[in-house]
C-alpha cells in the first residue's frame, strides 16, 4: 500500500508534536528521538534540559527506547582529567530508531496532505483518494485468494495470511456467530485516527474479498488494540474450527 502522501512503499506510522512525559507519550519520546537525532551522543540530563522535563521523566522515555531497541546506552569518549564518580552514560539512536524517525516524516507529509485534500474537495475527495489507495492492496490480495473458494470464512483465513504478507500481522478464526478477522497491526494507525475515511476504504477492501458483508468491531486507530472485523456465519454452511495466525511486521 502507498502511504497517504502518495510515497511509494507501505503505509508509515505517524510522529506526533511536543507533549507529556509519561514514557507512553508518543509526542515527547519524538521529540527525544529528534534530539538524539540531531545532536548525537547526548546524556539524560541534556536532554532533559532541553525539554524541561526531569531527569525522572526522561529516564523513563529512556528506559523504554533502550528495551524496544530505539537507542544503545554508551560510556562517554574520555576528555581530559576525569573527576570523581561515574561519568553519565551517553544515548544513541540505533539503526531501527533511525529508520522509525524517517518513517516518521513521510506520515507527517501524509496528513498534511490529506488535510490539503479535505480542505479542497472536502469529506467526498477524501474517501475517493483513500479507496484508490487501498486498490492496489486489494488487487494483491486478490490474487492470492484465488484458490480460497467461495465460503468467506475460508477466504478470510486466506485474506490473513495475504494481508500479513502485506504488514498487518493478521489472523482469521472462527467464533460463534460466524468468524472475525485480526489485524494486530496498523501501519495508518495514527493518519486513520484523523481520517476514518481510510478504515472505511479498507473495510470495503475486506468486504469485497471475502464476499460478503462485514463489520468492524474495533480499530486501532480509535485506541482499541487490534483491528477486528466480524464476518457473519453463512446459512446452511458448517463452521470450520480453524485458526490461522501469521505474524510478520517487516514491511
Amino acid at each position: 500500500m502507498k502511504n497517504a502522501a502518495g510515497v511509494s512503499g507501505r503505509w508509515l506510522a505517524p510522529i506526533g508534536v511536543v507533549g507529556g512525559s509519561a514514557a507512553s507519550d508518543p509526542s515527547t519520546r519524538d521529540r527525544v528521538t529528534q534530539l538524539l537525532l540531531e545532536r548525537g551522543a547526548t546524556t539524560a540530563a541534556q536532554l532533559g534540559h532541553a525539554l524541561g522535563l526531569s531527569s525522572a521523566a526522561i529516564r523513563r522515555h529512556l528506559d523504554a527506547m533502550l528495551a524496544e531497541g530505539d537507542v544503545v546506552a554508551r560510556e562517554p569518549a574520555p576528555r581530559g582529567h576525569r573527576g570523581r564518580g561515574r561519568p553519565a552514560k551517553v544515548f544513541l539512536l540505533t539503526e531501527a530508531g533511525r529508520v522509525r524517525c524517517g518513517t516518521h516524516h513521510y506520515d507527517n507529509m501524509a496528513t498534511a496532505a490529506l488535510r490539503w485534500i479535505a480542505r479542497g474537495g472536502g469529506p467526498t475527495a477524501v474517501a475517493a483518494f483513500a479507496a484508490e489507495q487501498v486498490s492496489a492492496l486489494e488487487a494483491r490480495c486478490l490474487a492470492a485468494l484465488e484458490h480460497a473458494g467461495d465460503d468467506p470464512l475460508a477466504r478470510a483465513e486466506a485474506l490473513a495470511e495475504a494481508l500479513t504478507a502485506e504488514g498487518y500481522a493478521a489472523n482469521a478464526s472462527t467464533i460463534a456467530s460466524g468468524g472475525q478477522l485480526c489485524q494486530h497491526h496498523c501501519p495508518v494507525a495514527h493518519v486513520a485516527a484523523e481520517f476514518p475515511q481510510l478504515c472505511e476504504a479498507e473495510t470495503a477492501v475486506i468486504s469485497r474479498l471475502v464476499g460478503t458483508h462485514v463489520q468492524r468491531l474495533a480499530t486501532i486507530a480509535h485506541g482499541d488494540g487490534v483491528c477486528t472485523t466480524h464476518i457473519p456465519a453463512q446459512p446452511g454452511r458448517t463452521q470450520s474450527s480453524k485458526t490461522v495466525t501469521t505474524v510478520r511486521t517487516d514491511r
